[in-house]
């Protein structure tokens, strides 16, 4: 684990490199933020870990998480997914990734893009956080309880509250980094020019 970080990624070297490397770190991009959405839908009831790592296989089974893609997903390529040792086989969780899919185009195309739709809810601006410890770290908060109504809403599943502030945290619209821990931003030093 890196001097100085959160302790959540257990000394797993892909938990340590995701915490070091993507975990609040904001998101501007749709085909991630597509990603958070199936994956961190895909970990209900399940640990970030299990899920982690199979993002590969996810990776591959949702067309690089392009959701234009998944989206015309039919019955045969369902049935093939439930066959796909790669990925959770959970017939609702497979389902909601299509469903999903087709959720997210329908805000694209009202908004332009589900980042700039998401980005609103904080004016575009990282949630900055000053936990102390784990123990602190809600499961949710207001923000993800709108967000999720909204997404619902929308034609979205497996976006309860909990899931929606796994994916806040996850895309960096919430930064839950310790205030110990290397990547808050309290700790990231300026770059100089000299």
């Amino acid at each position: 684990m890196t001097e100085g970080s959160c302790s959540w990624p257990s000394g797993d070297p892909l938990m340590i490199r995701y915490h070091d490397t993507e975990w609040g770190i904001p998101v501007h991009d749709d085909k991630k933020w597509f990603e958070h959405i199936v994956l961190d839908g895909a970990q209900a009831g399940l640990s970030w870990k299990t899920i982690l790592h199979r993002r590969e296989g996810y990776r591959r089974a949702f067309a690089g998480f392009d959701p234009s893609i998944v989206a015309g997903y039919d019955e045969s390529k369902f049935q093939e997914l439930l066959r796909d040792e790669g990925i959770i086989r959970n017939r609702l969780k497979i389902r909601s990734a299509i469903n999903n899919a087709k959720a997210f185009l329908k805000i694209q195309e009202e908004f332009g893009t589900f980042d700039a739709w998401i980005w609103q809810y904080t004016n575009g601006k990282p949630v900055v956080n000053r936990w102390e410890s784990l123990s602190q770290l809600p499961a949710r908060t207001p923000l993800s309880d709108m967000i999720s109504k909204e997404l619902k809403k929308r034609g979205f599943t497996f976006v309860g509250s909990t899931i929606c502030y796994a994916f806040m945290q996850a895309a960096g619209i919430v930064n839950d980094h310790l205030v110990t821990c290397f990547r808050h931003p309290a700790n990231i030093l300026p770059l100089s020019f000299g």
